[in-house]
């Protein structure tokens, strides 16, 4: 898949996981961005359009603080499993910003009550 908010990062294949985009950092840090992750964070791209670089740039710092992260939709069903990577799903992102995503209008979320 095409992730092209991440085109600015090297992307690595992994052989375990050659069908999720796995990227590094310059400076080394590793990340995955799992397919239903990217997913979301398009579709809080219009929602968050005045705050979509600082989405990114939060992301980032996380996997600059912490060295291996998996982006993931759902940190207890990823796609990606490994025990030396940090889970981060779109709201741990959001909230770290004080930004709120409330999806009621869809009968299909996870974020409606």
């Amino acid at each position: 898949m095409e992730m092209v908010e991440f085109k600015k990062y090297k992307e690595i294949k992994d052989d375990y996981y050659p069908h999720v985009n796995k990227f590094e950092l310059e400076s080394g840090e590793t990340f995955f961005v799992e397919g239903n992750y990217y997913t979301q964070l398009i579709y809080i791209k219009d929602y968050f359009a005045d705050n979509f670089d600082a989405i990114l740039n939060k992301m980032e710092e996380i996997i600059k603080k912490n060295k291996k992260v998996i982006f993931t939709a759902d940190f207890e069903n990823p796609v990606v499993y490994k025990d030396d990577y940090i889970y981060q799903e779109i709201d741990d992102v959001l909230a770290s910003l004080k930004l709120y995503f409330d999806n009621k209008s869809n009968p299909e979320s996870d974020w409606k009550d």
